[in-house]
């Protein structure tokens, strides 16, 4: 993919289709890139900041492609995209976003959370989206890219039945991913124990963080992974 760093090389894959909306576009990089590759065929950039909006419009001038200026999906309409994405935003402000106007999501979503992945894990269960792929992409520090499809699954009490956590503690996989968790990667393992060491060194944990640690060590055992770095 022409000009993008691996991070969006990473969302860029997971996108193909007609039209595409990217939220918060900030430079219109991604969509140029998707456009002159021809991985689309027309482009919806969303912005809400006065720059962003100009750098967007400036990268995409002469493309099959639209800057819009709007908030989420406010300014989009309902069946008019196949794919979305939104990439470098909190876990937290990208379900504001799709929680805003559920019916104008498409059915293809890809995001790129720059924390509280869980969130986002969260709004697939509730929303009826399979989480079909992740993927860790390297940057200024470890991201995950999350692709989501939307399902005609049967709807359970505590969401519907999404395949990938079969056979996976439910906490652990919505924190961490469980598909990455089925992978078992290097990156996945290096990533348990950096915070399981961040969370041992603090003097007080409050009730959130304590779940969590309980969480990693218990992970840690089910993958049989040692809680020691130096011996995994």
């Amino acid at each position: 993919m022409p000009r993008l760093d691996p991070r969006l090389q990473t969302v860029a894959r997971h996108i193909r289709c007609r039209t595409h909306v990217d939220i918060g576009s900030d430079h219109g990089h991604l969509l140029k890139a998707l456009l002159a590759s021809g991985r689309i065929e027309r482009g919806i950039a969303v912005e809400n900041k006065t720059q962003p909006h100009a750098n967007s419009s400036e990268t995409l001038a002469g493309y099959r492609a639209e800057v819009r200026f709007s908030d989420g999906l406010d300014g989009v309409a309902v069946g008019e995209a196949e794919c979305l994405s939104i990439c470098g935003m909190g876990g937290r402000s990208m379900t504001r976003i799709l929680q805003t106007h559920p019916d104008r999501v498409p059915p293809t979503v890809i995001l790129q959370p720059n924390c509280k992945p869980e969130f986002v894990r969260r709004w697939g269960l509730q929303a009826g989206y399979l989480l079909t792929d992740e993927t860790f992409a390297r940057g200024h520090w470890r991201y995950v890219v999350l692709r989501f499809q939307r399902s005609e699954a049967i709807f359970v009490t505590d969401g519907f039945c999404d395949p990938a956590y079969a056979g996976i503690d439910r906490e652990a996989a919505i924190l961490f991913g469980p598909r990455l968790i089925r992978d078992g990667s290097d990156e996945l393992v290096d990533l348990l124990h950096e915070e399981l060491g961040y969370l041992r060194s603090l003097d007080r944990l409050g009730n959130d963080r304590a779940g969590r640690l309980a969480t990693i060590e218990r992970l840690l055992g089910e993958m049989n992974i040692s809680e020691s770095p130096k011996d995994s």
